[in-house]
């Protein structure tokens, strides 16, 4: 495979991870590090500081156009990564104490869970109706545009969402993913804010870990300009794409995909903690 062909197809495959990540929050890395690896050959440490540096490029994009049109909620995101930065450093610490796999699967448990909840309609929660004390004292309730207007939103459960998010940042911390998908998940399901807020929320916060974590791989060699490159403006131009898309986009259609990847996700990590791969 020449170098221009295969820079062609790493394209490709950038722009498909952005236009997901930016559609569901996660950030496009969790396509991206297993196409990389397992279809392109690629040594995992190189896939996963490009992926990195493709997370940064979503969120800069993505995030930067859902500000402007008024779907993030700058004030949960700044507060919600105190805890994930947070629970990255503890993950750092557990790393050496704590075997990995044993947490993969744990990790893919959970997450099975959690699209049996996300797509079982007796568990499917209400917006919730009335402020709370504590969501209103930190300012965190807003709107986010509609066909019909504004859309006012409040939210609750700040605790249980703020708890998940250390355990995003554990996660992170312990093996080296992505916590796009628990950060949607927090948000969704926990604080109850709307999907699309989440998700753009999610966009907006997921760079910042990305870029503390770039700058170790970065530091150790793994990051290759010839394969970030191209990776990292096809997840640009993908995530453009994806932040035009998603005020047009039903809800339920991005909870199916969303669903679909965190299957993938569970299933994935299951398997490599049962045969010892993390």
């Amino acid at each position: 495979m020449n170098n221009y062909f295969f820079t062609q197809i790493v394209f490709c495959t950038g722009l498909a991870a952005g236009l997901l990540g930016a559609l569901t929050g996660l950030g496009g890395g969790v396509v991206l590090v297993p196409v990389l690896t397992l279809l392109f050959g690629i040594d995992i440490r190189y896939a996963i500081g490009a992926s990195l540096i493709s997370v940064i490029a979503t969120s800069s994009g993505a995030g930067a156009a859902y500000v402007k049109e008024g779907y993030t909620n700058i004030r949960i995101g700044m507060f919600l990564e105190i805890a994930t930065t947070l629970g990255a450093l503890a993950g750092a610490f557990l790393a050496g104490l704590v075997s990995p796999s044993s947490i993969a699967v744990i990790f893919g448990m959970f997450l099975l869970h959690s699209v049996y909840m996300s797509t079982s309609r007796s568990h499917q929660l209400l917006p919730p109706t009335q402020p709370d004390p504590l969501a209103t004292r930190l300012r965190m309730n807003g709107n986010y545009p509609t066909d019909e207007g504004p859309r006012q939103y409040y939210v609750t459960g700040v605790p249980a969402g703020t708890g998940l998010m250390f355990v995003a940042g554990s996660l992170s911390g312990l093996l080296g993913i992505g916590s796009g998908a628990v950060k949607v998940l927090a948000m969704d399901r926990a604080m109850r804010i709307p999907f699309k807020v989440s998700t753009t929320t999610s966009n907006f916060m997921i760079g910042v870990t990305a870029a503390a974590s770039a700058g170790v791989y970065l530091s150790r060699g793994y990051i290759d300009p010839g394969l970030a490159m191209p990776v990292m403006l096809g997840v640009l131009v993908g995530s453009l794409v994806g932040a035009r898309i998603l005020p047009k986009a039903r809800t339920d259609y991005l909870r199916r995909i969303f669903s679909v990847v965190i299957l993938l996700m569970a299933l994935e990590m299951i398997y490599k903690g049962i045969w010892g791969k993390m």
